[in-house]
């Protein structure tokens, strides 16, 4: 079992400070963790702890959530890999992790161990409910925080160590912990699906209760209205539309965000923008420079020339001509990949994010955004077969991005492969939330859930021959190309789980 203390983040531990914007590094060498817990405002410093480490790590390929994000859109079909430069993701887009399990230095680690390293942490937070002092809001406040954290925690370790909920509900998911650890607690064995859902569901909606009345401190908190959007991603994964149509609805009602034009929110870049529910403040002296999200996609500066990360040409002729969208990608940038008469091969490159400062290396991490939970209520609707008001969500965003879009379909069918298209007024949704989240919300979260395969193609873009997997079952929902094997490291330490019993398949089958 790979064991973290509460006390292993004190190095990060951040405070906020009376303007409520900035957070400033606080040495806490002094405190110990039972001194932290005591009270909901000393409480708040190892809860910013866990936040800080959410977005620095020393690896080009480990940024927090934003680098297994990205990772997952690297994985998929609509962000094309133009060509390999250093290699940074190219694994990814190849599938080459699987068989580097045994390394503490690749994805399959550093996937596992982040979590639960975040799990665990927030398990010292939680066991002070009880006993922490402060106003009840207060408390709330930090405790309603640590269960989202848990939740959204388990949501990620369960997306990536198991295939999808719905049709595998009994297949072994990830352990669980729900109690502080030692370097003497006894490892758990793999929980089911269903039973890590069923934790997940019990924190978000503890996470909800505790934080309803709560005001947001900082925006690399979550909010009551964060806390609501992670229960509509999670409950369309569960397949409850009714749970996702009323807590993406709650989520905009109680944010006080509206949708803005691409131009307002050039880079993607700012959490203070007046769309974006959570995200991290990058400061100066916390970035992490070469290893960051925007190293690897500004196309200004940086390895993002080097390595283009370009869109699906069949998903960019999608957009209308007036589709302010369009912006994010440059048909003739001259980073795209050419053929010898000069023709663009590669998928379009990416326009869409960029540092805030390139000079020093800053630029705010997007997590959610209003107009995703626009996009999910509208799924929602259309799966509980309320059209209008799926078409009155849908047109709410798409009013802003394209003053000449219309729909008029109907229907729910969706392609085997996301190669097959149905026409359905639910395949435009999902259509419309490629587009609007890509490079943001990792597109094989959305394609597993869905239960479809992709297939690569040249006439997406996919130009290198090795990225187009043709040997490879990716359009098969139901195989394991896609679900990560479980750490040499946890079968090394845990006693309740064995490598010929518990791993995943290191094959696609």
């Amino acid at each position: 079992m790979i064991k973290y203390s509460i006390l292993c983040l004190v190095a990060l531990f951040l405070l906020i400070s009376c303007d409520g914007e900035k957070l400033e590094l606080n040495p806490t060498s002094s405190m110990s963790g039972s001194s932290l817990m005591g009270s909901a405002t000393t409480a708040l410093v190892p809860l910013n702890g866990i936040y800080r480490s959410m977005y620095g790590d020393n690896n080009d390929e480990t940024f927090g959530p934003m680098s297994f994000n990205f990772m997952n859109d690297c994985m998929a079909e609509d962000m094309v890999m133009g060509q390999g430069g250093s290699g940074w993701f190219e694994w990814d887009v190849l599938y080459r992790f699987k068989n580097y399990f045994t390394s503490t230095n690749e994805r399959c680690y550093h996937l596992w161990s982040t979590h639960y390293s975040w799990i665990a942490n927030t398990n010292y937070i939680l066991a002070a409910q009880e006993t922490m002092q402060g106003d009840t809001k207060d408390v709330n406040y930090v405790m309603g925080q640590a269960y989202a954290i848990r939740a959204y925690c388990y949501f990620m370790l369960a997306q990536n160590f198991a295939r999808t909920l719905v049709g595998h509900e009994n297949e072994p998911c990830v352990p669980i912990y729900t109690e502080p650890t030692t370097p003497e607690t006894e490892g758990m064995p793999r929980s089911s699906n269903k039973e890590v859902y069923e934790q997940i569901d019990s924190d978000i909606n503890k996470a909800i209760e505790l934080l309803k009345g709560t005001t947001q401190q900082h925006p690399s908190h979550i909010s009551y209205a964060t806390a609501l959007g992670l229960k509509a991603r999670i409950a369309l994964v569960e397949n409850k539309w009714q749970d996702a149509k009323d807590a993406a609805h709650e989520a905009i009602d109680a944010s006080g965000k509206r949708i803005i034009h691409t131009s307002d929110f050039y880079g993607v870049n700012d959490v203070n923008a007046s769309n974006v529910l959570w995200g991290f403040k990058i400061k100066a002296d916390q970035a992490t420079m070469y290893h960051s999200f925007f190293v690897h996609l500004d196309t200004i500066q940086s390895y993002g020339t080097g390595t283009p990360k370009t869109i699906n040409k069949i998903l960019y002729s999608k957009m209308g001509p007036k589709d302010e969208r369009r912006a994010w990608w440059n048909p003739g940038s001259k980073y795209n990949i050419r053929d010898d008469d000069g023709n663009v091969i590669s998928g379009y490159i990416n326009d869409k994010f960029h540092f805030a400062n390139p000079k020093d290396w800053t630029g705010d991490y997007v997590l959610m955004r209003i107009e995703e939970l626009y996009l999910m209520a509208a799924e929602a609707e259309c799966r509980l077969g309320d059209e209008a008001s799926a078409k009155s969500d849908l047109m709410a965003l798409m009013s802003v991005r394209d003053p000449e879009f219309t729909c008029e379909k109907t229907g729910t069918a969706l392609g085997i492969t996301s190669n097959e298209e149905t026409g359905s007024l639910l395949e435009e949704i999902i259509t419309q939330r490629r587009i609007e989240l890509w490079g943001e919300y990792g597109r094989l979260y959305d394609l597993k859930r869905l239960h479809q395969g992709f297939r690569r193609t040249y006439e997406q873009g996919w130009c290198v021959a090795s990225y187009r997997l043709s040997n490879r079952p990716t359009d098969d929902p139901e195989c394991y190309i896609w679900v990560f094997l479980i750490p040499q490291s946890e079968f090394d330490g845990n006693v309740n789980m064995t490598l010929e019993n518990d791993q995943n398949p290191l094959g696609d089958y």
